[in-house]
């Protein structure tokens, strides 16, 4: 079997709702969705999801290559940008066709992925998120109850700009999800905003009234002293790594004795995922992939590795012709057990809703506040 062409195309996901974070926001969000076709002289044809960065730079490195041989075609993509570096947008690429040749050799395997990869179980433990600092009371209650519908009890609410608002929604998550258990999980995403000591303050006025499973990115992503010093000042588990990009880039943070849980975002790939598993199991340090809904392949490799704790979902649904035949029920994802790893694409639906907004949107969570890491007073009000 070989690799004979690829095509690309984006679908258009309405969330219908405000997502964002303390970074920022949007409002009635509609996002692309980029996706990634590969080709094989057998008919055999790889779906991934996740970005279309640099692909046409990276294809040369598997062009005619056996699909099957992932993991070596994983570093020959490494390979084929080692001058410019693969950290940040260029590794979505390479995440992106890793993807999509997983999805080609479990389908030529006629095994779903997650079988493929070694796993036992297809349910996978998951929790869910709503990036939803924009919510009102109302709709953060409307978000997080469809999922406790479906027999979820953990909740990770955006916050870290106003420790009473946050207080406030953590408690309506918690009453939501007690229908299902009598001590939901609760985690808190500040999304870089803070400093050492503004997180050790701000999450000890939480700690003294509710019980936190984690906090999630408090620090820079590359501060790993400084994550070990906040792990050591509070009760919280100390969550990072989902903007870290290969393996590497996590060494800092281990040889601190950071982060307590491993995260890894989903967009970064299964390869990725793997080879991170690894690495922390070596330390005894669980696994958390971040945003399954960009990459739902990645839900497949936590099947198979012994330190996976829980999978972010912040969505049921996918964009329009992205079908997914995943489940979400008793708390999880359910995946599929067809060949590949359950994802298929029509062309012609994508096609009649071509996409008008995405992520890029200068009002959305990826720009950073001047101030942010600054705050003199922990009242949510910019001084």
């Amino acid at each position: 079997m070989k690799i004979t062409g690829y095509r690309t195309l984006s679908s258009r996901h309405e969330w219908h709702r405000a997502v964002g974070d303390i970074n920022g926001h949007i409002t009635d969000a509609v996002t692309d969705v980029p996706i990634l076709l590969i080709d094989t002289d057998e008919g055999i044809t790889g779906v991934g999801m996740g970005s279309h960065s640099d692909i046409a730079r990276l294809f040369p490195a598997i062009e005619g290559e056996d699909p099957r041989s992932v993991s070596v075609l994983f570093d020959r993509m490494l390979a084929q940008v080692f001058k410019s570096g693969h950290a940040g947008a260029t590794y979505g690429g390479i995440a992106t066709i890793d993807a999509a040749l997983w999805d080609i050799k479990a389908k030529a395997a006629g095994e779903p992925l997650w079988r493929l990869l070694g796993g036992r179980d297809r349910f996978i433990p998951a929790y869910a998120s709503g990036l939803d600092i924009a919510l009102d009371d109302g709709q953060l209650e409307a978000f997080y109850s469809e999922f406790a519908d479906r027999g979820y009890v953990a909740g990770k609410l955006k916050g870290g700009f106003d420790p009473d608002a946050d207080l406030r929604r953590l408690r309506i998550i918690d009453g939501v999800f007690r229908r299902n258990t009598s001590k939901p999980g609760l985690m808190l995403d500040a999304n870089e905003s803070w400093q050492v000591k503004q997180a050790v303050r701000y999450i000890g006025t939480l700690e003294e009234q509710i019980d936190l499973l984690w906090v999630e990115e408090p620090l820079r992503r590359w501060d790993a002293v400084g994550h070990a010093r906040l792990s050591n000042a509070v009760r919280a588990a100390v969550a990072t790594g989902e903007n870290l990009t290969g393996v590497e880039q996590f060494r800092p943070l281990f040889d601190a004795g950071a982060p307590d849980v491993v995260q890894a975002g989903a967009v970064w790939g299964v390869t990725h995922l793997l080879r991170l598993a690894t690495v922390a199991a070596s330390r005894d340090l669980p696994v958390s992939p971040v945003g399954y809904n960009a990459n739902p392949a990645v839900a497949h490799a936590m099947s198979a590795i012994p330190n996976h704790l829980t999978t972010e979902v912040q969505g049921v649904r996918f964009a329009t012709g992205i079908n997914v035949d995943h489940q979400f029920t008793d708390g999880g994802i359910v995946l599929s057990d067809a060949p590949g790893a359950g994802i298929t694409i029509d062309v012609d639906a994508i096609t009649a809703a071509a996409s008008t907004a995405d992520w890029s949107d200068p009002a959305g969570p990826h720009v950073r506040p001047e101030r942010a890491g600054l705050r003199l007073v922990l009242d949510g009000v910019e001084r």
